[in-house]
């Protein structure tokens, strides 16, 4: 009699942890909701370079500007200045387009912010 009670105890404390990990899933689904229509600025970034504001003030039409990439390195993707992504430009349509070749993991992304 008292396996039957222990095990009746056994399949209940499973269903509860099992209700309970679904209430879990169910409320940071709705954490996650909240954040999902903030607008972020989703930028690509080509190269980069220093200059003095010397140089700078002495660019004009048809002036180059040397950058750091080499010519077919892949571009970085940024959302709100931190990358996320590396990728090349497409055309699609007449109007350019990234394809992301390199996602970096959340991991990664947030190890980077701290």
């Amino acid at each position: 009699m008292s396996d039957e009670v222990e095990t009746q105890n056994a399949e209940t404390e499973g269903e509860d942890a099992s209700t309970h990990e679904l209430e879990a899933r169910s409320a940071s689904a709705k954490n996650l909701e909240v954040v999902l229509d903030i607008p972020v600025r989703l930028s690509m970034e080509v190269g980069n370079t220093k200059i003095s504001i010397r140089k700078l003030l002495q660019l004009n039409k048809g002036s180059i500007v040397e950058l750091t990439r080499t010519a077919g390195e892949p571009l970085d993707v940024l959302v709100n200045g931190t990358l996320v992504a590396q990728g090349e430009v497409v055309v699609v349509n007449d109007k350019f387009g990234v394809r992301l070749m390199d996602v970096i993991s959340p991991e990664q992304r947030i190890a980077s912010i701290n």
